[in-house]
């Protein structure tokens, strides 16, 4: 400030200056769109344009609390490991709007393997229904087929602090024939996610003290293994969710005697540090 101003004009210049400077810092930064209620989720798992397929297997995924559970704000980026043929996926996809992002991923096939007779390229499901939701122009967001290694299950460019939600829906078990490369993948989605965002996992739910032993006989998994397993990447446990638990399954076949849903359970970690945005 020019010192040769009298003294009351350089402290009132001064106040004004101080002023500015707060106002500035009081301005409000972007807000991150809000969690989308149970009437948007409604609308979502409702639209008459989702298949009959899908539909039926609404019945026992029960995609309205798991959506609810995941707490999808639009606009986020997504990744829908061990996608399958896209039931999550598009789920997400429809939640998240045309503002969001999601990738799938999918095993690329074994070269050193013969392609079995009539089999369809890795991902055509997850590809079919991009194609679909675009020819019936659904306000979805864009689905992108991410062909990895599920032991390294995210794309190069996401590969560092880009994700905000990342799912493994009823397949962790069986990734049992992968040995240290849970780990591996575990620590591959950490690193992919923002500080603050979420690591979604679903199973069918084994007897304690059997780990991972029954992935191949019975497809269910420990609840406490597989928390130890992610939690050894750096998550921490945010929220288990008791809608798909059904106490009576004693968990000791593959679909339980009498007939009656399996019991599963269902997961959130979050990466420590700041809420995504």
């Amino acid at each position: 400030m020019n010192p040769s101003l009298p003294g009351a004009l350089r402290a009132m210049l001064a106040a004004a200056a101080v002023c500015v400077v707060s106002s500035c810092a009081m301005v409000p930064g972007p807000q991150a769109p809000a969690a989308l209620t149970d009437a948007q989720i409604a609308a979502v798992v409702g639209s008459p344009d989702r298949t009959a397929a899908d539909r039926e297997n609404d019945r026992r995924r029960k995609p309205e609390q798991i959506l609810g559970f995941i707490g999808l704000r639009p606009g986020m980026v997504a990744l829908d490991v061990v996608a399958g043929g896209g039931y999550t996926t598009e789920l997400l996809a429809r939640g998240l709007g045309p503002t969001g992002k999601v990738y799938a991923q999918a095993s690329p096939r074994d070269p050193s393997r013969p392609v079995p007779a009539g089999a369809r390229a890795p991902g055509a499901g997850v590809l079919d229904r991009e194609a679909r939701l675009t020819a019936a122009k659904v306000p979805a967001a864009p689905i992108t087929l991410a062909l990895q290694r599920v032991v390294d299950p995210v794309p190069p460019e996401l590969a560092s602090g880009k994700l905000d939600v990342v799912t493994l829906m009823f397949n962790y078990h069986d990734l049992g024939p992968l040995g240290d490369g849970r780990a591996q993948m575990n620590r591959a989605i950490f690193a992919a996610l923002k500080p603050g965002g979420v690591y979604i996992v679903a199973d069918h739910s084994g007897r304690p003290g059997t780990g991972i032993s029954e992935s191949t006989t019975l497809h269910r998994i420990e609840e406490a293994f597989l928390r130890s397993e992610v939690e050894a990447a750096g998550f921490k446990l945010v929220a288990s969710g008791a809608f798909l638990r059904n106490p009576a399954d004693p968990r000791d076949k593959e679909t339980p005697e009498p007939s009656m849903p399996k019991d599963e359970f269902i997961l959130k970690f979050v990466k420590p540090g700041a809420s995504a945005g």
